[in-house]
């Protein structure tokens, strides 16, 4: 087979070499392959590397295993594929996938393929874009040499992703590459070539045969991506948004009405988690904007006097991202931050207009709590107008409400916000036990910090909760003397 390139001389770890020497010893022919091929052709380093042979996986795997002192080896038997880790000098731990090359051939109606031994050909066809289809022998005769069948190498250059076959053919063996398609474009900033976007679009159906699990895992890459518009723009126009979230394409398009529209939401999300892509890479405060508006389709209401309205779409938003964690099937333990965020998006808006009094920035420290920080990015990045002094005013505002809560957290000594005392310390300051009365008294005492009626400190907080213990009983009584 011709070698199109052949890679510097040492541009690979050592000990894929031994894996070649050890190959050789067997008469293997082992290959490189997949995207570790593709990131070393772009400078790019990565600890997943999968080696394909000609021949069965399991007994060359276990070779390495013995002499390269590998661990957790797992194997897949039905896909002919060993997975197990290697430790790299320097390096690290690598995960290493053997597999044996293959063929795979698909019903129409399955996400599961009939597997059969292949050829070196077969296996690099069915990979799902060009990028990804280039081999690197590590035998070796034709040690570093590239294998390039489908130039993806002159695409890599170009930044085009195309798919080795046809893409009806390509997407229909496997129609989650169509999700990889829009992730990929979103990481490595490529574009996708006009064949595969209409077979994207005419295929955006079948997406539906896919697991919910595996849908899931790359559209959370796709939001872990720098410029997460790319690839969730891609989903949009070719219909597979649609598909998999049809919540967050309710929010697309402009409606007039006396001349009057709203701003298209679904765009305006898409600039959101944008933004705040360049200031965080925690997934939750990304996924807290894509949702932050989701309830306003639900929520629109137009009105001669106001125009048009969301009322309310903050409070109805959390409750809606519930039932979107629970569809594409996302962890629920970052749920209730992402609700948080949601409910309380706007809550600094008010604060920058105006007059600031202390009490309103301790409640908005109280009820963001350590994420506040993040609440503030989600806020700025919200503001996506074109008008720039329109930006600039507003920008300036946040600033003021920062420097207030910078004041106020000082003085109060209410960096994280937590209240002076907490519930055992209420219950053994009266004798109580857990219930009811505490969690009132609690409540009380919190309020009574906030708007600055007792200062943050322990002893005026069990003052207070003392004193108030005393007028509930004296007010219960009262009302028993009465009776």
């Amino acid at each position: 087979m011709s070698c199109k390139e052949k890679l510097p001389y040492n541009s690979l770890p050592d000990i894929l070499y031994r894996i070649g020497d050890i190959a050789d010893r067997s008469d293997t022919p082992c290959y490189l392959v997949g995207g570790y091929v593709r990131d070393v052709l772009m400078r790019k380093t990565s600890q997943d590397i999968d080696i394909m042979i000609i021949g069965e996986p399991v007994p060359f795997a276990k070779t390495i295993k013995q002499e390269l002192k590998g661990r957790n080896f797992v194997v897949f038997e039905r896909f002919r594929t060993v997975r197990l880790e290697l430790e790299i000098h320097d390096s690290g731990t690598i995960l290493l996938e053997i597999v044996g090359a293959r063929k795979e051939s698909y019903n129409a109606d399955s996400r599961k393929p009939i597997t059969e031994i292949g050829s070196l050909e077969d296996d690099l066809s069915r990979r799902d874009f060009s990028i990804n289809a280039m081999a690197v022998p590590l035998n070796q005769e034709n040690r570093n040499c590239l294998i390039d069948l489908f130039d993806g190498y002159g695409d890599l250059r170009k930044k085009i992703l195309k798919t080795p076959l046809e893409p009806e053919k390509t997407f229909s063996d496997d129609p989650l590459r169509m999700m990889r398609a829009a992730r990929f474009s979103s990481q490595l900033d490529f574009q996708l070539d006009r064949k595969t976007m209409t077979a994207m679009s005419s295929m955006a159906e079948r997406i539906r045969i896919v697991s919910k699990e595996r849908v899931s895992v790359e559209f959370l890459k796709i939001i872990a991506s720098p410029k997460p518009s790319v690839g969730l723009m891609i989903l949009y126009k070719t219909g597979i948004l649609h598909e998999i979230f049809p919540e967050l394409t309710a929010m697309a398009g402009v409606e007039q009405v006396d001349g009057l529209g709203h701003k298209d939401t679904l765009l305006h999300t898409f600039q959101v988690v944008d933004k705040l892509s360049e200031n965080s890479d925690n997934p939750w405060l990304r996924i807290a904007a894509l949702l932050h508006d989701i309830a306003k389709p639900l929520t629109k209401r137009f009105s001669k006097s106001s125009g048009w309205t969301f009322h309310g779409h903050e409070v109805v938003g959390t409750k809606l991202a519930r039932k979107i964690f629970n569809s594409m099937r996302w962890p629920l333990e970052p749920l209730p931050y992402v609700q948080k965020m949601i409910r309380l998006h706007h809550r600094p808006i008010p604060l920058s207009k105006g007059e600031i009094t202390d009490s309103a920035v301790r409640r908005l420290m109280y009820e963001a709590g350590e994420d506040l920080d993040d609440l503030m990015k989600l806020c700025r990045a919200d503001v996506t107008s074109k008008n720039p002094g329109k930006v600039k005013r507003i920008m300036n505002n946040f600033n003021i409400v920062e420097r207030k809560i910078t004041e106020v957290a000082e003085k109060d000594l209410l960096a994280k916000w937590r209240p002076p005392i907490d519930g055992c310390d209420i219950m053994k300051a009266l004798g109580l036990s857990e219930g009811r009365i505490v969690g009132i008294i609690k409540k009380k005492m919190e309020a009574a910090v906030i708007e600055g009626e007792i200062p943050y400190n322990r002893e005026a907080a069990l003052d207070y909760i003392k004193k108030t213990y005393r007028e509930m009983q004296n007010s219960q009584q009262a009302a028993i003397s009465k009776k």
